[in-house]
Parts: C-alpha cells; sequence; structure tokens
C-alpha cells in the first residue's frame, strides 16, 4: 500500500502532474482531429516521462559511471581531487562554507587515498559564482580535518570548469615535477575529465568514487514513477556526452 500511495503521489507533483495534463491535452487534441500534433505532443511527452523514471536514468547513469572501474591498488605520486561545488556563507563547526554532497563524497576518497599512499593531494576547483564557495579552500579545511597535513595539501583555487581543472592543475604538477596523478572525480565525471587531463600531457589513474546508482539493478513498478531526482540523471548524462564530444573535437 504504502508503494502505491507514492507511486499515485508522484503523477500529482511536479514533475509527473505536468506529464499528466500534456497526455490530456495530446487526448483532447486528438479529439479534435488535430492527429499530428496530438501525437508529437504524446510522444514528446513519453520521451520526458521516461527520462524521469528511476528505470531509464538508472540504465543511463551505470552505463556512464562504469566508463572507469576503481582501481584496487592505484598508485601515483599525486592525487588530484576535482572540485564540484560549495556553499559560501553555511555554518561549518564554527566556520563557513561546505563543499556540496559530489564533492564530498571526492573528498573522503582522497583522503582514503592519501592514508594509503602518503603522497601530495592536490584540490582543484575555485569559487564559481559570486554567491558559491571558493571549492579548494574549503575542502583544504576538510581535509585537514581528516588527518591529512596542511603540508600535503596543494590548491589550486582558480578554476571554474573541469577545463580549467585539467589546465591549472597541470601548470602545479609540472612546476614540482609530480607526472603521474590518481585522479579523484564522481564516477559519471570520469570519463570527461580523463580525456582533458590527457589533453594536457597526462596518463592519469582514474580513481571514480560518487556513484549515483546500483551495479545491480532490479526492477520495481515503483521504478516507473517520474521524479525531479531521476531527470536530474538523465540530464546529467546527456550533459557529460555533449560536454565530452565539445573536449575531444572543439577544444
Amino acid at each position: 500500500m504504502i508503494y502505491l500511495l507514492k507511486f499515485g503521489a508522484s503523477f500529482v507533483l511536479p514533475p509527473g502532474i505536468f506529464f499528466v495534463c500534456f497526455w490530456l491535452l495530446s487526448f483532447y487534441l486528438w479529439r479534435r482531429r488535430e492527429v499530428r500534433a496530438a501525437v508529437a505532443l504524446f510522444l514528446v511527452t513519453g520521451i520526458f516521462y521516461l527520462m524521469s523514471t528511476q528505470l531509464v536514468s538508472s540504465m543511463l547513469m551505470g552505463s556512464l559511471e562504469r566508463s572507469y572501474e576503481q582501481p584496487a591498488a592505484p598508485a601515483g605520486d599525486v592525487i588530484v581531487m576535482l572540485g564540484g561545488g560549495a556553499t559560501a556563507d553555511t555554518p561549518n563547526m564554527g566556520e563557513l562554507g561546505n563543499v556540496c554532497a559530489a564533492p564530498a563524497s571526492r573528498l573522503l576518497a582522497a583522503a582514503e587515498l592519501y592514508s594509503r599512499l602518503h603522497v601530495p593531494v592536490l584540490v582543484s576547483g575555485g569559487q564559481v559564482y559570486e554567491d558559491s564557495g571558493p571549492e579548494a579552500v574549503i575542502a583544504r579545511r576538510e581535509l585537514m580535518r581528516l588527518g591529512v597535513p596542511e603540508a600535503d595539501i596543494l590548491l589550486e583555487p582558480d578554476s571554474l570548469n573541469t577545463r580549467q581543472n585539467a589546465v591549472f592543475s597541470g601548470r602545479i604538477m609540472k612546476e614540482r615535477g609530480l607526472a603521474r596523478p590518481v585522479l579523484v572525480t564522481s564516477a559519471f565525471h570520469m570519463e570527461r575529465s580523463v580525456l582533458n587531463f590527457e589533453k594536457e600531457g597526462f596518463q592519469v589513474t582514474a580513481y571514480p568514487t560518487d556513484y549515483r546508482t546500483n551495479r545491480r539493478q532490479v526492477f520495481h513498478y515503483n521504478k516507473l514513477m517520474p521524479s525531479s531526482a531521476a531527470l536530474d540523471d538523465s540530464v546529467i548524462v546527456l550533459r557529460e556526452k555533449l560536454r565530452y564530444l565539445v573536449t575531444r573535437y572543439l577544444e
């Protein structure tokens, strides 16, 4: 009963309610003999509905996250952690600023890798917007709280996107004679990140983290209910694929 209530509620709240309205509109157009418009609206709405289901978004996200496997025994002379968003003025144990969910997972992975490899951690990420936080600066503070010595943390605080992550981090690594980076970022972000670092002449060891979907998928009818979270995952996959193509062929 609980699952049925959740399923029904998903079509009363956004985005489900919009799909219902558009399907009703397509039925209305069909009744008015505007067949082409009705079919087009029905199909487009159907595509957006499918992209908003966990069934489809998990398949899309899973295919992207499997681009690189997490190595059992990574090796390198520097750990490069890419930022992914931070707040500027939210409270954090007496200080201000927090890393967002995705970079928090990356940060934990970087700290764990440091405990195993004992090589410098290079944190890359600037203040992307006026009201966002300085990603690298906040991440350094959190790494220190997790036991990484300040002397072993390198900052790249100027990059605003993945391309700049690679370019600016590459300069720091070349200046310090570091050539074998272990790259830490979200699994969905790894394919494009590796490409950017390869363009800067680095063969990285990919260490994906922040997985958004299970490897093993089990069908349940609730995976057919629309949600903004599932739509967001589908859009992330499409965005990553588009940016990958732009990076490979246009940059």
